[in-house]
Parts: structure tokens; C-alpha cells; sequence
């Protein structure tokens, strides 16, 4: 297909597949004369990668080459490619050091990680992950308000959302390839979060209802 068609199916502006181009997010079409280049499915379906780390998951192009690059590494396993790509989304705040109830929200955070079983905090041989220091971060903050947070408080949410993890995971595995799941890995991260943050709202709606309605 000719640039126009790969836009018009992908979506994409031509302006934005050719800075793509430029910046080695999409590699080159086939050249067939001295100004255009032919492209086929294998660009139409990087270009959708792309677009959902960049578009959709507001992922810097830096970023988005790490990706892409740890999407190639054969020495990586499935695993990795994804926690690549999820971890290169924006996180909230980073911890303030200089806060005192950032250790406070240290010490919280590693305490869940412990009763949950979880391998994610800074005290296990993983990396940290960067959703590890956005949950710092709130803990910190809850902790500095005077509201619930401890790690038994915590738990009950930790607990739900591995479930929910099991879901998103199954959702993943419906695509084939693995760019496919990356992709799916990113869009769904981001498009279904305002949709748990909706369900959260009307669950409570709902059990309020139950408990306090009618009286």
C-alpha cells in the first residue's frame, strides 16, 4: 500500500507516519521510485503499536524505542516485553524524600507487598516498579491526612485486584502476536482504568444504597 492508504487505515495522520519514520518508530517502506515507498501489513500493525505507546498511553518517543526494542529482544520472555511496556506509562508523583511521611509510606507499602505476596517492592531482588513509588506516594499522602492505610486496610484492594489482574491478563491473551499483545497491554491499561474508576464509583453508589437507603 501507498502512504495515503496505510493513513487511511491505520488512522493515522501522513504527517505523523512520516515523522514515525523519521524518528525509527516505523522502519522504511520499499522503495519503488525516487519519491515513494510501498508498505504492507507488517507497517500497518507496528504503526498501531505505536500509536497505542504514544497516542494512547502518552508514552515519550524515548521511551517508546526502549519498547520497541525490548519487543525485538529475543533474550526477553513474554513477561518482560509486557512489564517493559506497561512500566514505560506515566506513573503518578515519585516520592517526596524530603516528606516524613514518605517513610511512613515506605514501610506501609513494603508491609502490603509482604502479606500480598508480591514481588514488585525495593527489599526484593525485582526491580522496583514504578507503580511501587506512585503507591508510596499515596499511602504517604493518607498517612499525612489521617486517613485508613494501613497494610491491613490495604489488603482487601490488593486482594480484589489480583483478581481483576487475572481478567486483564485473559484479555491480553486474546491477541495472537506479541506486538498484539503489547498493544493490547498499553490500550487496555490506560482506556480501562477510567472504567474501573467508574464501576468503583457506582459499587459504592450501590452499596450505599443497601445500607443506608430508605431509612
Amino acid at each position: 500500500m501507498r502512504l495515503a492508504e496505510l493513513s487511511e487505515r491505520s488512522g493515522v495522520t501522513t504527517a505523523t507516519i512520516k515523522y514515525y519514520l523519521r524518528e525509527g518508530l516505523l522502519h522504511p517502506g520499499r522503495r519503488i521510485t525516487a519519491t515513494q515507498s510501498e508498505y504492507d501489513e507488517e507497517h500497518l500493525r507496528r504503526l498501531r503499536l505505536v500509536r497505542a505507546l504514544i497516542q494512547v498511553g502518552r508514552i515519550p518517543v524515548t521511551s517508546a524505542r526502549e519498547v520497541l526494542a525490548a519487543l525485538q529482544d529475543e533474550d526477553l520472555d513474554r513477561n518482560e516485553r509486557l512489564g517493559t511496556a506497561v512500566w514505560a506509562l506515566p506513573h503518578g508523583p515519585a516520592p517526596d524524600e524530603n516528606d516524613p511521611a514518605t517513610e511512613v509510606g515506605r514501610r506501609t507499602a513494603d508491609a502490603l507487598m509482604n502479606r500480598l505476596g508480591w514481588s514488585y517492592g525495593p527489599a526484593c531482588e525485582t526491580p522496583a516498579a514504578p507503580a511501587y513509588g506512585m503507591l508510596v506516594t499515596a499511602i504517604a499522602t493518607l498517612h499525612r491526612l489521617g486517613y485508613p492505610c494501613s497494610a491491613e486496610d490495604l489488603e482487601p484492594y490488593g486482594r480484589a485486584l489480583e483478581s481483576l489482574a487475572v481478567t486483564d491478563l485473559d484479555l491480553v491473551e486474546r491477541y495472537r502476536t506479541p506486538e498484539e499483545q503489547v498493544e493490547a497491554a498499553v490500550a487496555l491499561t490506560v482506556l480501562y482504568e477510567p472504567v474501573l474508576l467508574s464501576l468503583r464509583r457506582l459499587a459504592e453508589a450501590e452499596e450505599s444504597r443497601r445500607r443506608f437507603g430508605g431509612k
